[in-house]
């Protein structure tokens, strides 16, 4: 049970079985609006606003809230806004059909579109392995993407804000993990979007469903510093949190996209830059009709991608999104919304032997012009602990350069990670490491660990610096999809390599080099 594994990741006790409760069966839907009053003030705090100035980012019409005129038109048609959306210009509402179609025909609604009910939590129920005598002090990741690197140069994301949109955060206050982070008041506020009349504190204590551990699980990976076992799960150990759960709790993969809209603009409103949220939405509606279909996942045909792309283009936010755990599900198998967004940093998995795509990982859909997942990171249970690894990578970034702009760090953990630029549709360029990134931070030239090799046949011997008995291969065919992994073995210095059919390229991962090689 998932529950057990974040309970011995945290150092809490098991405290056994949630109790749920009965939601609302009524559908919910956007109500989408036609324009903006232009006399009502932008929703953003002083912080938000210094924070655009320095952005060169300017305060535009979706920063001013919804119009209380069509608020008051719906209360008297008797609809009842839930979230409200000045991004999207928009409010939620549990509509029935009827209801549907008189809003339609309102003058100021432009359209009137499902949610999707259907919260995909990217973890896996896995059992932990006890820890072996003699164990580094670094987690298993912490090693992988060279944590070591950015200790030694003082980074440790002081200074830097993140958000945290998750399932909930059941006894982060008291995880051993976590103590450091509550015994500073790390955690600014902290809101619930669910019981919106419950007190955020009270996520600590309350426990709907197993789900409600998910967010304590997250935060530890992005800056748990277990003092008492004298170990480290995260790099952003000095970081201040926001944190807001989005989740309905009652299932543990029922979750709300309206609930992570609003707690995105409200981050958004007090100048948070940077976002983990370890969510995705893919199908699960209650009418088979409104699912999301894998040809949905565009980047653009999602009202919850949308909102997250225009995050990064028009508020400079940095959202970190976990690439979700549908990777053995034949019947999807792709990243989840908005992990498909171009302007978000989606995150895979990989295992921690050959750092090719662990199965469960989700791959990016072929037809994106843009390459999905855009990195990852060893993972042992599942890439919501892989997303916020790379949070506490990016938050490092940003106190070492608070200047860069999302885009600007987006592409430096890209660049910094062990594949570029020969990235694929299965790990994105790979894994991060702190070492290139510390280096493109001061502009300095990169070692040449990447070659280019024609072949002129249909076998090729490639030698190769290594002293792993296999290395890891991607065949693909064409420069980012792959056709298949695996592993070959290395014989006397030399890597083997013959062409399948339909394959175009070929890469060789050697951790410390990457080769491609072109078939003729």
């Amino acid at each position: 049970m998932r529950f057990f594994v974040a309970a011995l990741l945290v150092g809490l006790p098991f405290w056994g079985q949630a109790t749920g409760h009965v939601s609302d069966p009524t559908p919910k839907y956007w109500i989408l609006f036609t324009a903006k009053d232009p006399n009502t003030a932008p929703a953003l705090s002083a912080a938000a606003r210094h924070r655009r100035t320095i952005q060169h980012l300017t305060v535009d019409d979706t920063d001013r809230p919804v119009s209380s005129a069509y608020l008051t038109a719906l209360s008297q048609s008797g609809i009842v806004p839930l979230s409200r959306s000045r991004w999207l210009n928009a409010v939620s509402a549990r509509l029935t059909v009827e209801q549907v179609d008189r809003v339609k025909r309102l003058p100021f609604v432009t359209d009137v579109q499902p949610i999707d009910p259907n919260l995909v939590i990217s973890s896996l129920n896995v059992p932990v392995a006890a820890d072996e005598p003699g164990q580094a002090q670094l987690a298993p990741v912490m090693t992988q993407i060279q944590a070591p690197d950015f200790a030694r140069a003082g980074l440790t994301g002081r200074f830097v804000t993140i958000g945290v949109v998750d399932a909930g955060f059941f006894g982060a206050d008291s995880a051993n993990a976590l103590k450091p982070i509550f015994a500073r008041q790390g955690v600014r506020s902290i809101r619930d979007y669910v019981h919106r009349d419950r007190p955020g504190v009270d996520l600590y204590r309350s426990l709907d469903a197993m789900s409600d551990f998910h967010g304590t699980e997250v935060l530890a990976a992005i800056a748990g510093n277990d003092l008492q076992e004298n170990r480290q799960y995260g790099l952003a150990t000095d970081a201040t949190f926001y944190l807001a759960r989005s989740d309905q709790g009652n299932r543990e993969y029922r979750g709300e996209e309206d609930n992570w809209v609003a707690a995105i603009e409200w981050m958004d409103s007090l100048g948070v830059r940077l976002i983990n949220t370890s969510l995705g939405y893919a199908r699960g509606m209650s009418n088979p009709k409104e699912n999301y279909k894998p040809v949905e996942m565009d980047g653009h045909t999602s009202l919850i991608s949308r909102a997250a792309q225009l995050a990064a283009d028009k508020k400079g936010m940095l959202i970190i999104v976990s690439a979700g755990n549908e990777g053995e599900d034949r019947g999807w198998r792709i990243i989840s919304t908005p992990a498909d967004a171009q302007g978000v940093l989606a995150v895979g998995a990989t295992n921690a032997k050959y750092w090719n795509r662990i199965g469960y990982s989700s791959i990016g859909p072929e037809p994106l012009p843009y390459l999905k997942p855009n990195v990852a990171c060893f993972s042992l249970y599942g890439t919501s602990l892989s997303a916020p690894v790379i949070t506490g990578f990016a938050a490092c970034l940003m106190q070492a350069r608070p200047d860069l702009n999302n885009k600007e760090l987006m592409a430096i953990i890209e660049k910094s990670a062990h594949l570029y630029p020969y990235g694929n549709n299965y790990v994105g360029y790979g894994v991060p490491l702190a070492s290139r990134a510390l280096a493109l931070l001061k502009n300095q030239p990169l070692p040449n660990t990447a070659r280019l090799v024609k072949a002129t046949g249909k076998t090729i011997d490639l030698v190769v610096d290594t002293n792993d008995p296999a290395v890891s291969v991607f065949r693909k065919k064409d420069a980012t999809h792959v056709i298949r992994q695996e592993v070959v073995k290395v014989v006397k210095g030399k890597v083997t390599l013959r062409r399948d059919s339909h394959e175009a390229r070929t890469t060789v991962d050697l951790k410390n080099e990457v080769i491609e090689v072109v078939w003729p």
